[in-house]
Parts: C-alpha cells; structure tokens; sequence
C-alpha cells in the first residue's frame, strides 16, 4: 500500500451526517475495489473521508452518475474508537492520524481511517480487541468493479462446485518485477517476477507480509525446529502483540549490552538480567531478552555488536511504553 503517507494531510472530521442503507448489507450487490487508495466520499462529489485498499469488497447501493453509494462494514481496535455525541454515529477513530479497518479481526485491509472518522457499531465482538462498525459514503464507479455472486444451487439449478466464486483478497499477486525483503526496511532478499501468486499474511504500514506460492528443490531444504516459528518479524508482534505470546521464536540478533531491569521496564521482572539487543537482523528495532539464572554464563564471552541466534519465549509482543518485544531466553548460539 502507498497511500498511508497521503492520509496524514486529511483533516479531521468534524461532522459527517449518517446515510443508512436502503437494505441489509446481506441483500446489497457487493463490488471490489479496483484502485489502490480509492476514495471514500461523504457524498457524491463531496469530501474526502478515507482511503480504501486494492480488494477490500464494500455493499452497493443507489447510483448517480459516476459515483456509487456503498457501505463499508469490517472491524476495528476497540483502542482506536471512542463514542461520539454526532447525531446518528456511535463512535469516532481516536488513533492519530490514522487506523485499519478490516474485514475481520486480524483481516484484510478495507481501508485506512483518519482520526475523527464516524462509524457506526454493529456490536462488540471482541469487546477486548476488535469492534465490528460500518459507515456509508460514495467512490467513484470507476474505482469499483462488481464482484460475480455465487446463487445456491436450489435456486438457480446449477453445482456450486462449478459456479465462479468471489476472489479472495488475500491472494494476490506481484504487479511488476519485485523487490522482497525479510522484514520492513531490511535488507533484500530476492525479487519477484511479475505476476507471482502470494498470499497476504498480514500487514504493517506501508508493508505487507506476503507467502510465495511455488516450488524448490527438496535437497535445498532444511526443517525448522518443532514448536519453533522461523521468519516472524518484530513489526508483526508489535502489529498484533496478544497473538504471538507464549510463542517460540528462533531470531537471529546483534547483541548491544547485558542490563539490569528496573521500574522503568515495567513489562521485566524488576533486577532480572535481559540482554538489550537489535533485531530479528535485518530490522533495526530494539528487543529485549530475558536471562534466567541458569543461562548467564556465556553471556560474558559475548562482545558488543556480536550476531546472537537465540531461541526464545515471546513475554510480551511490545513493551508498555517503547513497543519493542520482549523474550525468554531459552537457548543462545553466538555466529561468526
């Protein structure tokens, strides 16, 4: 995604009158989002509301000339909205300057929603985490393409192992010979040829996590420990941090300092040894591991900037007050 740079200049919003659909998000026509960061309007040819991703599906309803009313419907952080008194709204995006919606908890993109933005709750889901929410506008037809609908095969008399189903928007694949990274702004680690089927994992800013569809030579392959995650990035448990505890990872890490936690690391048992360090290599970002007692000894053959692969815990996917991860150092090699 490339818009969310654009989404910082979008001024709050301070009042948006309420458009209810004319029917239930069930029956309406549902269209696909064919242009990266089309988007949403208050009314056709009005004020710009919001960007919303390449594949994120909305409902239709009447059309006026080149525009299309539509609703978005998804879900949000419960952390992200607060209620509001505007008439005929239930709650307002408080995160600046910007947060995700998505079509389920932990989905797709739908689209990136500025501060102020009004939505209306459908109900609380995860009343914890995650609020389902929806909220009518207008895009431009040119920036949808209706979505093929599957009829049962009672009502229409055809299989529905052979009827065209609705692409899912987790597939994907590359517009144009790509560059892939192992994490965001790390170092490359190949590249994409056009057209190469993906399939989204997550997202984070401007970055998606994708998994490659295809095939490699068996004797180029080694297994991944048992119980292990390989390849999980620090911006993901930072993006979702409750997914990833009690999770073990394998990371490799520069080794910065050994320090001694106190009340200023609320989220490491206050006098415990944690090595301060840098990673998953290639990310720059701060991680905080653990030491038990029991492993403290090779931690004095350890220099600065020396490269770590440690085998750990997840404690916390981001700190209280900095969000770098913190880990439970179960096993550590030191590599050349």
């Amino acid at each position: 995604m490339q818009f969310s740079r654009a989404l910082r200049a979008l001024p709050v919003v301070f009042w948006l009158g309420p458009a209810a659909p004319d029917a239930s998000l069930a029956a309406q026509a549902r269209y696909r989002i064919t242009t990266d960061g089309a988007w949403f309007f208050q009314e056709a040819g009005g004020k710009r509301l919001a960007r919303l991703a390449r594949g994120a599906q909305v409902a239709g309803g009447d059309a006026r000339g080149d525009w299309l009313a539509v609703t978005l419907e998804g879900w949000i952080f419960a952390t992200s909205v607060g209620p509001t008194p505007r008439a005929g709204f239930d709650l307002a995006v408080t995160r600046t300057p910007e947060e995700n919606l998505r079509s389920a908890p932990a989905g797709a993109l739908v689209g990136k929603l500025p501060q102020g933005f009004l939505l209306t709750k459908v109900n609380d889901g995860d009343a914890d985490r995650w609020v389902h929410v929806t909220r009518t506008g207008w895009v431009q037809q040119g920036d949808v393409e209706a979505v093929a609908q599957v009829a049962s095969s009672r009502a229409a008399g055809t299989d529905p192992d052979t009827s065209p189903a609705s692409p899912d928007p987790s597939h994907v694949e590359s517009a144009r010979r790509t560059v892939l990274y192992r994490a965001p702004e790390g170092a490359p680690t190949g590249t994409l040829a056009p057209s190469a089927p993906l399939r989204v994992l997550g997202r984070s800013g401007d970055w998606t996590r994708v998994e490659i569809d295809g095939w490699v030579r068996s004797g180029d392959l080694q297994a991944a420990p048992a119980g292990v995650l390989v390849g999980v990035s620090a911006a993901e448990l930072r993006a979702e941090p409750q997914r990833y505890v009690g999770q073990v990872l394998r990371w490799t890490l520069q080794f910065i300092a050994v320090q001694k936690a106190d009340e200023l690391r609320p989220d490491i048992p206050n006098g415990a040894t944690y090595l301060l360090a840098r990673g998953p290599l290639p990310e720059r970002g701060f991680v905080y591991v653990v030491v038990p007692d029991a492993k403290r000894a090779p931690l004095d053959a350890l220099t600065p900037l020396a490269t770590v692969q440690v085998t750990a815990r997840v404690r916390a996917g981001r700190t209280r007050f900095l969000g770098n991860p913190v880990l439970d150092l179960m096993s550590l090699e030191t590599l050349p």
